[in-house]
């Protein structure tokens, strides 16, 4: 399953490799392009290839929503056990998706690719460090700090977020709605060859915001001490007590709370 943005160039090679590797892997397969509103002619290529090959399924969405949004299309859509998910750019290759099945194998839910050694620039790491920081509070799990667009999963996990309508998606977090089975294995990380990364360091920042806006209750936490004096006012209130003991379980309360 792969996101599509403005890669005209890159589409053929892209399809060429996993077309190879995938009928090695099994002689029924399907690659997923979800066209995420680019500007080039990215869908006409992936039209030309899906008429080539009928294991190729193109969707082509109205607008740009976002790579984690065409992700969840393409996921919605899948028809396999297992979905792979991986960028359009040529960085990751289709050749290690055999061991991101392998762990599969072993028993974990999700696997991830990570990098042997990041290819991004120094603030692109940053702020990808930041989102990856972010994850690990949502999602619970240490691996969530190596988490990557390359990643394999058992499609099934996706009957947990069935019914999420949200437009702000992040699928590591809503994948962690249906395992805590994670695991992350080195994978060749590939230079970039072409075009450039769609994400700036601002916007990756703002990713990890609404990360943990959106997904988390981290930002609730500086309200549960007012949540509680509620509670014990309401308390307080229902049984009738006086001032002067109602001041006296206030004070108790808020020693507990400080």
């Amino acid at each position: 399953m792969i996101p599509v943005y403005n890669s005209e160039n890159s589409l053929e090679q892209l399809v060429s490799h996993l077309e190879i590797t995938l009928s090695e892997i099994s002689p029924v397969y399907e690659v997923i392009l979800v066209n995420d509103g680019s500007l080039d002619q990215s869908w006409n290529k992936i039209s030309e290839i899906c008429q080539r090959n009928p294991n190729i399924i193109g969707i082509n969405l109205m607008r740009n929503y976002g790579q984690h949004n065409a992700i969840l299309c393409g996921v919605r859509a899948a028809k396999h056990e297992v979905t792979v998910t991986m960028d359009d750019d040529l960085q990751h290759p289709a050749e290690e998706i055999n061991k991101l099945l392998a762990a599969l194998d072993d028993g974990y839910d999700v696997a991830y690719g990570t990098p042997r050694k990041q290819q991004h620039s120094l603030w692109r790491n940053l702020a990808s460090f930041l989102i990856r920081l972010a994850l690990q509070g949502t999602m619970g799990v240490e691996n969530a700090r190596k988490v990557s667009a390359y990643r394999a999963f058992r499609t099934q996990l996706r009957d947990a977020f069935a019914n999420y309508r949200s437009p702000f998606v992040i699928l590591d977090a809503l994948l962690s709605w249906g395992t805590n089975r994670f695991t992350v294995i080195q994978v060749l990380h590939k230079p970039r060859k072409q075009g450039k990364s769609q994400y700036s360091f601002r916007s990756l920042v703002n990713l990890s915001i609404n990360l943990v806006t959106g997904f988390s209750i981290l930002p609730l936490h500086p309200l549960k001490p007012l949540s509680g004096r509620h509670q014990v006012w309401k308390s307080l209130r229902d049984k009738q007590v006086s001032g002067a003991e109602a001041d006296t379980a206030m004070e108790q309360a808020a020693g507990s709370w400080s």
